[in-house]
């Protein structure tokens, strides 16, 4: 079935009932096909949902049976918390994480918990466990929302490698050249991980509006005209997405991306639409 040559993965995340757990575990069943390299499962701000998170996790991993990574942030939790969280994580052979600053809840204006940045989350990660886990952060190749400027943005993308890395995903973008552009600026500073594309389907233009208005992502004005002249005609907006991202996604290719990382919003379909392209 899979007859792509490049590796793929898939991000859920936890959800609040269980009609909906059921639809992700469903959902992930079908993703399981696609052979991918790893499933992943955030974590709510201020780790709201450490438990639905964990459960995801060791159900995935277990049941789907697909390596799954949990997400982990170091905002609102304790070194204990973290250290505890992270044993756990380990006797239940888990081999990866994605450790992230994480959102702070609203409200909140500043980090609380005893570790601020993704850096020193990196570095309490390999303290505490050695090499047990890949870790992966998270990468901004439109600069992260907060950042004061760009190159401040990308020093502190290089402390978060440097601090022991082994990979990075990014955030989900329209333009190929931006992605192409950060990579770039990243090897001239001397760090080599792979960087992952992260993929955002296109199923939803208003939600999808939103989303991108508060995380920093640029939906191109054209694609913004196309779908909004759509209105709610979701069968157009989703053969439109699928198409432009599929493009995309072939010049990422091409132009040497390591993987895809698919953020599903727990549904296969508009994932595998994509991948049939491809």
């Amino acid at each position: 079935m899979n007859n792509r040559n490049i590796p793929v993965s898939f991000e859920f995340f936890p959800t609040k009932t269980d009609a909906g757990h059921e639809k992700l575990i469903a959902a992930a069943h079908v993703l399981a096909e696609q052979k991918p390299e790893f499933f992943s499962v955030t974590y709510g701000a201020g780790g709201s949902t450490r438990d639905r998170t964990q459960n995801t996790v060791l159900q995935l991993d277990q049941q789907v049976k697909v390596p799954t990574a949990p997400h982990l942030s170091c905002v609102g939790d304790s070194k204990e918390d973290l250290r505890q969280l992270l044993n756990e994580y380990r006797e239940a052979g888990i081999h990866r994480i994605v450790a992230l600053r994480g959102d702070l809840p609203s409200g909140m204006g500043r980090a609380s918990g005893e570790l601020r940045y993704a850096n020193e989350l990196v570095e309490f990660i390999r303290q505490e466990t050695g090499d047990h886990f890949t870790i992966e952060v998270a990468a901004y190749p439109e600069s992260h929302p907060q950042a004061r400027n760009f190159e401040v943005d990308l020093e502190n993308f290089v402390r978060k490698v440097k601090a022991g890395a082994n990979s990075a995903i990014t955030q989900y973008f329209y333009n190929a050249d931006c992605y192409f552009h950060f990579v770039d600026r990243v090897r001239k500073a001397g760090v080599d991980v792979p960087i992952v594309p992260g993929i955002m389907p296109i199923t939803n233009y208003s939600s999808l509006s939103r989303f991108s208005d508060a995380c920093g992502a640029e939906i191109p004005r054209w694609i913004r005209k196309q779908l909004e002249s759509y209105g709610d005609d979701t069968a157009s907006i989703a053969a439109f997405g699928t198409e432009v991202i599929s493009d995309m996604c072939q010049r990422l290719i091409a132009g040497g991306a390591p993987s895809l990382h698919f953020y599903t919003l727990n549904q296969a379909e508009p994932s595998l639409a994509i991948l049939r392209n491809l």
